[in-house]
């Protein structure tokens, strides 16, 4: 199982794929965590805005926290240029390029 991602992403160790997945536990996580307060902050809660308005309006706010955090984190643990390859793949999907 781990092999055909170890090709697809060019990594050559399980320890690296083991922080790998660490790195995109902390990120997603972390990002969860960091939208409510900036929410909070801009005043957008379940009591200003309905529920149906809020969700979409917190997820698309998790976005851009977690491309900030999966660098930062990738960088912690090591693994900057396969975080930096795997972001401009990602956002390249949603038509940005970057060099």
């Amino acid at each position: 199982m781990w092999e055909k991602l170890k090709i697809k992403w060019g990594i050559e160790s399980n320890f690296q794929m083991v922080i790998i997945f660490i790195v995109f536990a902390i990120t997603g996580s972390t990002s969860v965590k960091v939208a409510k307060p900036i929410l909070e902050y801009l005043n957008i809660t379940t009591q200003t805005l309905p529920l149906f308005v809020y969700w979409p309006v917190r997820i698309f706010l998790i976005l851009p926290v977690y491309q900030v955090l999966l660098i930062i984190f990738g960088t912690l643990f090591g693994q900057f240029k396969f975080f930096w390859a795997f972001e401009k793949k990602m956002l390249s999907r949603f038509g940005i390029k970057l060099k």
